[in-house]
């Protein structure tokens, strides 16, 4: 009975090590999408529409055009095409974790800005 315990030990670090979440990118390269992010307490949506080069973000109203550098299946540049400021004006790195049906989970910080990292969930409508 000694001896089993090491064996199974060994055998759930071997199963839980070998566990990928589903990363299935490509199917939310385009398409038009909704994203639900809590600003000073109200949630508030977002609806975007991304092709392979542009993303058209829609909020409360208002259109907003991103020129898109994909890196790999999985992670993009975002770039403003038409900022208003100098905060605008720095590219957004976007980076898809994980995906799940109609859905995927992302990180997202200013480039050269690795500490401030954010999350969010993104649904796929079209």
């Amino acid at each position: 009975m000694k001896n089993s315990v090491p064996f199974v030990l060994l055998l759930l670090l071997i199963t839980t090590a070998c566990f990928q979440p589903e990363r299935n990118c490509t199917d939310f390269k385009t398409g038009t999408f909704e994203f639900e992010a809590e600003v000073n307490g109200v949630k508030e949506k977002t609806t975007f529409f991304r092709n392979d080069s542009i993303e058209i973000d829609y909020y409360q109203g208002v259109a907003d055009t991103s020129s898109i550098r994909w890196l790999s299946d999985c992670e993009y540049i975002l770039t403003k095409l038409h900022p208003k400021n100098n905060q605008e004006r720095k590219p957004i790195h976007m980076k898809i974790l994980t995906t799940k049906g109609d859905t995927y989970v992302f990180e997202f910080s200013m480039v050269g800005d690795a500490e401030n990292k954010h999350k969010g969930t993104v649904k796929k409508l079209e």
